[in-house]
């Protein structure tokens, strides 16, 4: 009898401590559970791939500084800028995934979306836009010796239109076709910025279309041995290609932009913008807008075009539909 209380006693206690342990255990990983829970990783990183243009151009100083942006005030972004091929480029880009944002004129993301011009038949529908920045003006550029005085001159000349299927191309092609010209009615040339620069000051071309804001380096370049001249769009065929394109806007080009231009000059303008994928997410969106538009100063440093760049023209020339969390930023600041 004594020794079967002493047997139940030992194994009541031996149950006892297995469940005290068994309960300590379950407490000790609910615990661990609990920490790991509440404290995420507060060093993932928000990889920001930004798509430019060539080294020359506006794009690459601006994504340089915006990427110095977003790395100084989003938390966790870890964001480049790099060269491209500018806006077409980048749109593709943009398209596969390589970069999270580029910088894209508004006209080429409106054929983008739509599946128009050099997008005929392959639409790209998972973009959306950050912000618009700052005019892209078209300057249709000449020297004084060639005498060519207008657009309607331009028939039987040289003419530099830029690259193949770029957005200079598309804004030669609409231009011209507004004043009648067709690309048998020219030598057609398709030149980059740099080479139109250098072909127009060794007379192998008589004019070249530019498309960026002014004062623009390679016009510039030209400007400093040579009388340039831009060309006008007048009045009425600005009418008529705002009205047909809802891209573009009239625009002046000031007297004194350029050596040995002593008058204004009237032309079209589209609008260069911020454009990302739709796997950016609703708060990364919300905070580049902040990010970019309450630090303009040091886009301003970047480059001369900074000083136009301002958050009450953040959306004006959305040719696509805004991101929602940009859209939510430039509401809320208003």
């Amino acid at each position: 009898m004594f020794w079967t209380r002493i047997r139940s006693r030992y194994v009541l206690f031996a149950v006892l401590m297995l469940f005290i342990t068994a309960l300590l255990a379950g407490c000790g990983a609910s615990q661990q559970g609990g920490e790991q829970k509440a404290a995420p990783d507060k060093a993932e990183k928000k990889f920001i791939n930004i798509a430019t243009g060539g080294t020359a151009g506006v794009y690459y100083p601006l994504g340089g500084a915006i990427a110095n942006i977003l790395n100084k005030n989003v938390p966790g972004a870890n964001a480049t800028a790099q060269a491209t091929g500018a806006s077409v480029a980048n749109i593709n880009l943009l398209k596969d995934g390589s970069v999270q944002m580029g910088f894209v004129q508004n006209d080429i993301a409106y054929y983008a979306v739509n599946g128009v011009e050099m997008f005929k038949d392959k639409k790209v529908a998972n973009l959306k836009g950050l912000a618009t920045l700052y005019p892209e003006t078209i300057q249709i550029v000449t020297l004084q010796k060639t005498g060519i005085k207008s657009v309607a001159d331009l028939k039987g000349k040289r003419v530099a239109v830029g690259a193949v299927g770029s957005g200079v191309e598309a804004n030669a092609h609409q231009i011209l076709e507004a004043h009648g010209i067709t690309y048998n009615d020219i030598k057609v040339q398709y030149l980059s910025f740099a080479e139109a620069a250098n072909n127009l000051k060794d007379g192998n071309i008589d004019a070249a279309f530019l498309t960026a804001g002014f004062p623009t380096a390679a016009v510039q370049d030209i400007a400093a041995q040579n009388k340039v001249v831009l060309l006008p769009v007048e009045d009425a065929v600005a009418e008529q290609l705002v009205k047909k394109y809802p891209f573009y806007s009239k625009i002046t080009v000031p007297a004194n932009t350029y050596p040995g231009q002593d008058k204004d000059v009237q032309t079209l303008a589209v609008r260069s913008m911020l454009v990302v994928n739709d796997k950016v997410d609703d708060q990364l969106a919300y905070d580049m807008a902040k990010a970019i538009f309450e630090n303009l100063d040091a886009l301003k440093a970047a480059h001369s075009v900074g000083k136009l760049i301002d958050k009450k023209t953040a959306l004006e020339g959305m040719s696509i539909p805004v991101h929602p969390g940009a859209e939510k930023y430039f509401k809320e600041s208003k």
